[in-house]
């Protein structure tokens, strides 16, 4: 199970998980390739209308279908089961990025039944709700300082991220249990790691945002 690195700073460490696959079963069957291209760049929760202006020169401009599509089928996930998904990030380069926490903690009945009704919709949107593109550099970046700062406070095992290290928005990147310390989140060296580095965790949980993740499209 993966853990979610920024989230020590919380000191509570949440599942940071990969998907189920029941997850997986939902968005592969009936959205593009898990790789598929990206995507105009909304805050959390915004409409579709703030999606597409974000996305193109103009009104109307080429990311405008897209946008609209990827907000339709968020809304058709919200409305079948999951109503605490957000709209994906479509940035200007092309990237998406996907609110994947509701779909992970998601039953599987839910995820069926999500995946009969918006089957039509993921696929016109071509998204995956469950997938990622690579780790942006800023994210990146703060994930490696978040791990120089464990490993100096007595967390040798920690590894430095890459852009393939899997991660999720508003979480961070995920640590295996090996990473841990003898005693895992309960032992001292873990609390005191988590205490000292603190700052640097909450940086990294920023830079996991949608709305930041968006900004390095």
């Amino acid at each position: 199970m993966k853990i979610s690195m920024a989230s020590l700073a919380r000191g509570r460490m949440a599942a940071a998980a990969t998907v189920t696959a029941a997850g997986a079963g939902l968005l592969l069957g009936g959205c593009g390739s898990p790789g598929s291209a990206p995507a105009a760049v909304p805050s959390l929760g915004q409409s579709a209308g703030a999606v597409q202006a974000a996305g193109t020169s103009g009104n109307g401009g080429p990311g405008a279908p897209r946008a609209s599509a990827l907000h339709a089928a968020a809304q058709c996930i919200r409305q079948h089961g999951i109503p605490a998904y957000h709209d994906p990030v479509l940035t200007p380069g092309g990237q998406v990025y996907t609110d994947a926490r509701p779909i992970q903690d998601t039953s599987q009945p839910t995820m069926a039944a999500v995946q009969q009704a918006c089957r039509a919709l993921l696929t016109q949107a071509n998204l995956t709700p469950d997938a990622e593109p690579p780790a942006p550099p800023q994210l990146v970046q703060a994930g490696v300082r978040g791990a120089e700062c464990l490993r100096a406070h007595g967390m040798p095992n920690v590894q430095d991220p890459t852009v393939q290290t899997p991660y999720t928005p508003g979480h961070g990147f995920g640590m295996t249990a090996s990473q841990f310390p003898s005693g895992g989140k309960a032992s001292p060296v873990y609390q005191q790691a988590a205490h000292a580095c603190r700052p640097l965790l909450d940086a990294e949980i920023r830079a996991s945002t949608l709305a930041s993740l968006g900004n390095d499209g």
